[in-house]
């Protein structure tokens, strides 16, 4: 029997249990920074070691921190689904779960790329991107075809290079699952219309999310909790 296939979409909010800040929440990390100082190509270009060092202090906390149940869980669907995870979060938790389809839409914050490439002049590539782990970025430090090293993370202001293939894999699923995302962030937060007609839509966010689509169940939880509930009624 053919495995049906779910696509999980999660933000935020699916980080959040493991001690990983969230960005627009009450206390979020936009509360403390303005966004468009240290994750815009605006910012870049005035000022990359403010940008560098935001990376940096983003990087070393996640250090620290491990997958929680939520993401384990979502690993754990891969047992009886085809799954891809499509993730607005820059954090590897997802993979440290054990997720093995995993897109990242706006980036990895343990990668790094030369700032002149990955663009539109040379089709998104990632030839040059490479994973530092937790170390640090600092100027000076160059790439292999000598530009200066700068997060591989999506800006504001850049395009979502990935949102093709994130599109695809929406439509081709049987169940749409939406985890940990307030569905504030375009292109991102508009994925889910995507999904085939009939398609079953499960959220997963203790608060309202204003979604008018007959399609979507609203499982009004923390992701966790969300999680074991979802994992009940699929199962």
């Amino acid at each position: 029997m053919t495995k049906r296939r779910i696509a999980v979409l999660t933000g935020a909010g699916v980080s959040a249990e493991s001690g990983l800040g969230t960005y627009r929440d009450n206390g979020g990390l936009w509360d403390s920074y303005d966004p468009m100082e240290v994750a815009s190509v605006e910012g870049w270009m005035r000022n990359p070691g403010l940008v560098l060092d935001f990376y940096n202090m983003q990087r070393d906390k996640l250090r620290t921190v491990s997958p929680n149940e939520a993401h384990r869980l979502i690993a754990s669907l891969e047992e009886d689904f085809i799954v891809d995870v499509i993730t607005q979060n820059v954090d590897n938790l997802h993979e440290k779960a054990g997720s093995t389809h995993v897109v990242h839409l706006h980036g990895e914050v343990t990668k790094v790329r030369p700032e002149n490439c990955c663009n539109d002049e040379d089709g998104f590539s990632e030839k040059y991107v490479f994973d530092i782990g937790y170390d640090k970025v600092c100027l000076g430090d160059k790439g292999a075809n000598g530009a200066q090293l700068r997060p591989h993370i999506v800006f504001f202001g850049e395009a979502v290079p990935k949102m093709e293939r994130a599109i695809d894999i929406v439509s081709r699923a049987d169940i749409v699952l939406i985890v940990g995302t307030s569905l504030q962030v375009y292109p991102a937060a508009g994925l889910y219309r995507y999904a085939s007609a009939g398609t079953p839509i499960y959220i997963i966010d203790p608060s309202d999310v204003p979604l008018y689509d007959p399609r979507v169940r609203h499982i009004r939880k923390v992701a966790t909790e969300g999680m074991k509930e979802f994992v009940g009624i699929i199962k």
